[in-house]
Parts: structure tokens; C-alpha cells; sequence
């Protein structure tokens, strides 16, 4: 059996490569290799004047030489415990890290979260959004300032809706089990604990039908604004990592990114893993 990877795309900024630390920190206590992964967008051509073929060519080898040097840095971060492998590919961002993500079938696609400069600056979506919706690998979000340390909590956001069929319990299992972590089960709703409908509380029972061994701690919120309270929970509760559906409902994209004045604002603090049911 072939050992499994992470991936993750890196166009070498800051926050990108704080993903690249964090991921490779996380391959050393899980046991898995690195696999980066590089995708050089194709140039928008604004006129029929073709594009000098030497001019992508250098951009290619410019991006092989810095993952050669990237390479380099992790094997020293790590003392030579992971095997590391690196690509350089070109065309669609998306579409790149799914066609690599078809040949490894990785653990996991670890992405930096953007920020609100980089928001600005497009014209429409989000790379990481994009990732999350396309990609049927479980994508993990690191924040700029997040840095790999023992996973001591992990927190999973639930809605307590078909759960059978939405909750990944196999991905959940996996990583509670490989960190030793507790896991604490979150739970927004308008109303109190005491005031649960009956389909909240018969389908909080199938969540403690499959994740029961794990001996998870739930946590009843009342509040109307789901994705403060989480990071409020998160922050306060000292959680390590986060864990939500995006299939299911929205509420990856409430969890990330605050919509204000049409901007879209960063606020997490805290790594999450969007699996999909």
C-alpha cells in the first residue's frame, strides 16, 4: 500500500507557505509524505498578439527552482523524516490540484487562507472556497498565523440533520484517534437546550450512535449568528481544529468569511477541515 500524502498548492506567498510549514510539521506526527504542488496559471490574453512561448517557459522553470528550494527547507525543518515530492503543472488552479489529487489520493489538501488584500483583488470566487466545493479530498484552511502544535481539541460543527448520512465518521475517527484529541460537538440553534425540537434530539442520539466511542463533549449554543459563536467557541475553548460539512449547508464559507460593505473579512483563528458528507 502506498503511503499516503498530503498536498499542498503553494504559489509562495506568506500565507501559502506558513500552509506548507504547518502541513509538513503535521505529515511528521501522522506518518504521511508531502507532495507540493505548484500551478502556473495560463496568461489572459487581451489581444490576438500570442504570448512568447519563452515567457511561460520561464515562469515554469522559475516556479521548479523555487520549489527545488522550498524542498530543501522542509527536509531541514523536519530532519529528513518525510518524504517530499513537488510539481509544477499549468492551466486552472482548481482543476490542477484535482487532476494531481486523482494520481495520489492524499490524505488530505492543505490550503493558506486568504486574506482580505487578496479578496480585493479579484474579479469574482475564492481559491479556497473554490477548493472546498470542487475537490472531494477533505481541504484543511490554515490562517497566517496558525502554527502546527500538538492537536490536543477538535471541534465538529453539527446541525443535527441527517446525520447518518452527512457526518464523516470514518475522516472524524481517523483524526481523533491519530492526535489522541478530544472532540467537542458544537451546536448553534435559535432556541435554548430545553426547547429542542424532537428531530434535533432524535438525531443528536444517531450522532452519539456513531461517534460515541470517541466520547465526545457536546456543547448547546443558543445565538443567532452561527458563525461568531463557533469562533467564540473555538477561541475561548482552546479548540486546536475545526471540522464542518460544506456540502451540507453554508457553513463553511459563514465560518471564514464575514460579509460586510461587500467585503470579505478573514476571521478565524483556528485550522478547519471542510469534509464532504
Amino acid at each position: 500500500m502506498n503511503m499516503k500524502t498530503i498536498v499542498v498548492p503553494t504559489d509562495f506567498s506568506p500565507v501559502s507557505l506558513n500552509a506548507v510549514n504547518y502541513a509538513a510539521d503535521m505529515a511528521c506526527i501522522i506518518g504521511t509524505s508531502l507532495s507540493l504542488v505548484h500551478v502556473c496559471p495560463l496568461p489572459l490574453v487581451f489581444s490576438e498578439i500570442p504570448i512568447p512561448q519563452y515567457g511561460i517557459e520561464g515562469l515554469i522553470a522559475d516556479a521548479q527552482k523555487k520549489l527545488e528550494e522550498l524542498e530543501g527547507e522542509i527536509m531541514y525543518r523536519t530532519r529528513d523524516r518525510i518524504k517530499v515530492t513537488s510539481i509544477v503543472t499549468q492551466g486552472d488552479l482548481i482543476e490542477g490540484i484535482n487532476n494531481y489529487c486523482a494520481s495520489v489520493s492524499p490524505y488530505a489538501v492543505v490550503m493558506g487562507a486568504e486574506n482580505a488584500d487578496f479578496f480585493e483583488k479579484i474579479i469574482s470566487g475564492a481559491k479556497t472556497l473554490a477548493a472546498v466545493k470542487h475537490l472531494s479530498w477533505p481541504v484543511i484552511i490554515i490562517p497566517l498565523e496558525a502554527k502546527f502544535e500538538c492537536i490536543r481539541k477538535i471541534a465538529l460543527a453539527c446541525d443535527f440533520r441527517k446525520v447518518v448520512e452527512t457526518i464523516p465518521a470514518k475522516e472524524i475517527k481517523s483524526l481523533v484517534d491519530e492526535f489522541h484529541a478530544e472532540l467537542h460537538i458544537l451546536h448553534v440553534n435559535e432556541v435554548d437546550v430545553n426547547s429542542l425540537d424532537q428531530q434535533t434530539i432524535e438525531e443528536s442520539g444517531w450522532v452519539q450512535q456513531i461517534l460515541g466511542k470517541l466520547k465526545p463533549k457536546y456543547h448547546f449554543i443558543k445565538s443567532t449568528n452561527i458563525e461568531k459563536s463557533i469562533n467564540e467557541f473555538a477561541e475561548n475553548n482552546n479548540i486546536d481544529f475545526s471540522i464542518v460539512l460544506p456540502k451540507k449547508h453554508n457553513l463553511f464559507s459563514k465560518v471564514f468569511y464575514h460579509s460586510h460593505s461587500k467585503r470579505l473579512v478573514l476571521h478565524t483563528h483556528v485550522p478547519v477541515m471542510a469534509v464532504h458528507e
